[in-house]
């Protein structure tokens, strides 16, 4: 893997593609900044080596050119404080001011460039864009793995323009070797823990993942589908009608491949969507038709802990409830403390971003596991079996 310990970047201009997509409050406050953090080590070993840093993000999903709510002016102050150098910014990310103000960039300095997706040329993967970006540093660096799986100008298109001079950062070297350790190299036995909404969403991981584990766990609104195509009574929980079959297709694919499916057998049963909704725990194939399921139940919690607790190789993604309601965290504060146990046992844990991420952190439990990726849906391709056009773009 080419990483930028392949160079020394001693009077060299790094060109470096961060996720700094980080989430805002209403003052403009950054309220989780796990992913700058996760940028530092690569930004302060080429500042180390005596080269400069042109850093490039995006933030958000703008619809229509510049907006303030979107602007990475925002982070500067933040980003100051964390490297210890006075970050210099750029109103645009192309343009004169860009160009000249990467161009007087000495060692040691660092530069952030303005919200790349205020151009639509972005995510459009235009050339003539990339290029322009490519003008703004020597060597390209990509330590965005929350992009890798867009085929976005600065993430996959720019490398073309480095043919000698591209590089993963550690953040991505990081992110690629704990997925391969999962993927082709799990220490048995192997648990993959699903949750979240939509069974739709996860279909190719869950079809993927049959045939790697040894155990599939299956939480969160998902399940209710499963339950529902058994001919269960699920009330007002989520479901997709138009997946029944293919539930029970999965199922069926478990039992061939002789995976052990875990599925939950007993639900938080509320009266409504709300942190202070009346509820009570039942049987999740019992719920009436005025209920909900918001969580998995305490039986469930408990199967769901004892095999994970038994497990060496832990990848979870999704959780098992609406846990930013603690009312609704049981199930997946149950799962975390049995992947922490197990972790603390000699397992090897990967959480899968996005929410689960979340979860971990809302429990600070963050450095009691493994690894904590920063790319939710990129992590899921790359587990899916996909080609990442920012990883290859590099390789390449």
């Amino acid at each position: 893997m080419k990483t930028i310990d392949n160079l020394n970047f001693k009077d060299k201009k790094a060109l470096i593609r961060v996720d700094f997509n980080v989430p805002l409050d209403d003052n403009y406050n950054i309220t989780d900044d796990n992913r700058i953090q996760g940028a530092l080590p690569t930004i302060k070993k080429i500042l180390a080596d005596g080269g400069a840093v042109v850093l490039m993000s995006h933030l958000g999903r703008p619809k229509e050119g510049p907006t303030e709510k979107y602007s990475l002016k925002h982070i500067v102050p933040y980003l100051s404080k964390v490297l210890g150098v006075d970050v210099q910014f750029a109103d645009d990310c192309i343009g004169t001011e860009a160009a000249q103000k990467s161009g007087e960039l000495k060692p040691g300095q660092v530069l952030l460039l303005e919200n790349l997706r205020f151009y639509k040329e972005e995510e459009k993967g235009d050339k003539d864009f990339a290029e322009k970006l490519a003008q703004l540093g020597d060597v390209y660096v990509n330590d965005a793995f929350g992009t890798a799986h867009r085929a976005h100008a600065s993430t996959a298109v720019i490398a073309q323009f480095f043919p000698d001079a591209k590089y993963f950062g550690y953040l991505m070297a990081a992110e690629l070797s704990n997925a391969e350790k999962v993927l082709n190299n799990p220490e048995r036995p192997f648990t993959a823990i699903m949750g979240g909404a939509k069974v739709s969403d996860k279909i190719e991981l869950i079809e993927a993942l049959l045939d790697k584990v040894d155990n599939l766990i299956i939480g969160g609104g998902m399940a209710y589908t499963f339950v529902k195509a058994r001919g269960g009574e699920i009330g007002k929980s989520l479901v997709e009608l138009d997946k029944l079959d293919l539930a029970n297709e999965l199922v069926k694919k478990a039992e061939e491949k002789d995976v052990n499916l875990v599925l939950p057998t007993d639900a938080q049963i509320a009266d409504k969507f709300s942190n202070d909704a009346e509820v009570y725990n039942g049987p999740n194939d019992q719920i009436p038709a005025d209920r909900e399921g918001l969580d998995i139940g305490s039986e469930s919690a408990e199967h769901f802990a004892e095999v994970i607790r038994a497990s060496n190789t832990l990848l979870w993604n999704g959780p098992m409830g609406v846990f930013e309601f603690d009312t609704f965290a049981k199930g997946t504060k149950a799962v975390a403390d049995a992947v922490v146990a197990a972790t603390e046992r000699g397992a090897f844990s990967l959480i899968g971003g996005g929410d689960s991420a979340a979860a971990v952190a809302k429990f600070g439990m963050t450095e009691h596991v493994s690894y904590v990726s920063t790319g939710g849906g990129a992590l899921l391709e790359y587990m899916e079996g996909k080609v990442l056009p920012g990883v290859k773009a590099i390789e390449e």
